[in-house]
């Protein structure tokens, strides 16, 4: 005897549909917001219902942790991820400052669509950098290599200062790139530039990062300023293995 099993009522709008494997295979485990999205969650709301405008701040980081009953370190995490979305600005000694409010979910869906996009951005780096790098070393003149070290010291001076030396990474990358005389690479560069932006900042907000990063450069300068294509190219690869270890927003730590 063929048993039928009736539709039953709706849920959420939609049918539910008969009991069967497919509909069983179609069932996915429900998983839980990492903390730093539940954060970042709470902090979105926060901005909408006290109709932030860009360029206030946020409560400094320590009342503003107490008040979410979370840890510094998971409150740093969401405002990372929100910086690195361009939705906010973490400066040294003035904390965190709006830029623009983000616009309903769009905070949370942009982080996802970040970390999935990662291993892809590292690999564009990776393929574009590292003959930059070389090229740079065969291709430099005095001038271009004096704007390499230019970079360096402008790191330097960002991180003694306790920033996390952002400006200075970008001017370095930027002095590579011009050093190579390739303006086809370059303009492949500049398509990824805003992606490139988003892991520099993720990277550099890791605790021992930005000094790391800065003898990373040291080494490609180095190589470059010897006009060693080989040394130069294997010191970007390195560097880039370096930046690719983004762990700062793929914490597996979940909301309870």
């Amino acid at each position: 005897m063929v048993v039928i099993i009736p539709v039953t009522k709706l849920v959420c709008g939609i049918e539910e549909q008969r009991v069967s494997d497919t509909v069983a295979e179609q069932i996915r485990p429900v998983t839980r917001p990492r903390l730093y999205e539940v954060i970042v969650e709470q902090l979105c709301e926060h901005m909408a219902t006290r109709d932030m405008k860009a360029g206030e701040r946020l409560p400094p980081e320590r009342e503003l942790a107490a008040q979410l009953g979370v840890s510094r370190a998971s409150l740093s995490q969401a405002l990372v991820a929100l910086e690195v979305q361009g939705i906010l600005a973490v400066r040294h000694g003035d904390g965190a400052v709006l830029v623009r409010r983000p616009v309903g979910d769009s905070a949370i869906r942009a982080l996802r669509e970040h970390a999935d996009r990662l291993p892809e951005v590292i690999e564009a780096r990776e393929a574009l950098e590292v003959k930059l790098a070389e090229l740079a070393a065969d291709r430099r003149s005095d001038e271009e290599m004096a704007a390499i070290d230019d970079a360096l010291a402008i790191m330097e001076m960002e991180i003694t200062e306790g920033e996390r030396g952002v400006s200075g990474d970008e001017h370095f990358h930027q002095a590579i790139t011009a050093a190579a005389h390739s303006p086809l690479l370059a303009r492949l560069m500049g398509e990824i530039s805003e992606l490139v932006r988003e892991t520099r900042i993720e990277s550099l907000s890791q605790s021992e990062r930005p000094r790391a990063s800065l003898e990373g450069h040291r080494r490609i300068a180095e190589a470059v300023r010897r006009q060693d294509a080989t040394a130069a190219g294997r010191a970007m690869a390195e560097h880039i293995r370096l930046v690719s270890d983004v762990a700062l927003l793929r914490d597996d730590g979940r909301a309870t």
